[in-house]
Parts: structure tokens; C-alpha cells; sequence
């Protein structure tokens, strides 16, 4: 079990989380908003290019976890590239479908986090990953629905 100065979300923690949101929102603001079709199709890229970025991130923690021993270190390796090549793939689908897949894979991130981030002794960030993954999910889900 992990004992530092991160078995909790400080206040700082929590601002940029929050602040790591503001690309899914304005990436779904965007594709509900702009009808210029060039520049939609940005706006889903780009959405769908930081939600993989997102998703890579949240299979790297447990790479880090894994580095400092915490166990089951080899299933934390696996899992640690899983959302990195699964984020690969809605890169190179369109939005309508990109979007959706990522969504997915967001909630299947928390789902497995909930599990893994239990036995390293980190269950306490669960509350504020469950908010940061609704309104990522959700964002996905409308800019998907914006972009058809």
C-alpha cells in the first residue's frame, strides 16, 4: 500500500482536473455550435485527439504504479498501454464513431481504476476521477451527436 503526499486529491489536484476538462467542453461547445463544415471537422478532431490523449494518460498512472512496486505489477504494465492502443484506434475513425468509442472507453478507465486503484490504497481519488469521467463521457457523447 502507497503512503505519500498523494493518498488524497489536494486542492490543487482537483483545480487541474477541473481545468483538464475545459478541452471536452469546448470541443463539444464547438461541434454543437459551428456550422462551417471545415471547421467542425477540426473541432471533432480535436476532440477526439485529447480525448485518446486523456485516456493514454489514465493508462499511464498505472505504469507509475507499477515503477514504485506497487502490485500486481505486470497487470498494471498490461493494462498501463491497453487505453493507449484502444484511444489509437478512435483517432483514425470519424467523430461520429470516434467519440462515441471513447466515451467508452472512459467509463471502462473508471471501471477498472475503481478495482486498481483500490488495492494500491488510492480509493479516495475515485470521487473526483467519477466526476472528471462524467463530464469527459458526456462531452464525448454530445460532440458526437453534434458532429452528425
Amino acid at each position: 500500500m502507497m503512503t505519500n503526499d498523494f493518498s488524497t486529491p489536494s486542492a490543487f489536484a482537483r483545480i487541474l482536473g477541473l481545468a483538464g476538462l475545459l478541452p471536452f467542453l469546448a470541443g463539444a461547445v464547438a461541434l454543437a455550435a459551428l456550422d462551417t463544415p471545415s471547421l467542425k471537422a477540426w473541432a471533432g478532431t480535436a476532440l477526439v485527439a485529447y480525448g485518446a490523449l486523456i485516456a493514454t494518460f489514465l493508462g499511464g498512472i498505472h505504469w507509475g504504479l507499477a515503477m514504485q512496486g506497487v502490485q500486481s505489477v505486470n497487470l498494471r504494465l498490461g493494462w498501463g498501454v491497453t487505453p493507449s492502443l484502444l484511444a489509437w484506434m478512435a483517432v483514425m475513425l470519424p467523430p461520429t464513431i470516434g467519440l462515441p468509442w471513447l466515451a467508452a472507453l472512459l467509463v471502462i478507465c473508471y471501471a477498472v481504476d475503481r478495482r486498481l486503484y483500490a488495492s494500491a490504497g488510492l480509493s479516495v481519488w475515485l470521487g473526483l476521477r467519477l466526476q472528471l469521467t462524467c463530464v469527459a463521457t458526456l462531452s464525448c457523447l454530445v460532440g458526437a451527436w453534434a458532429a452528425r
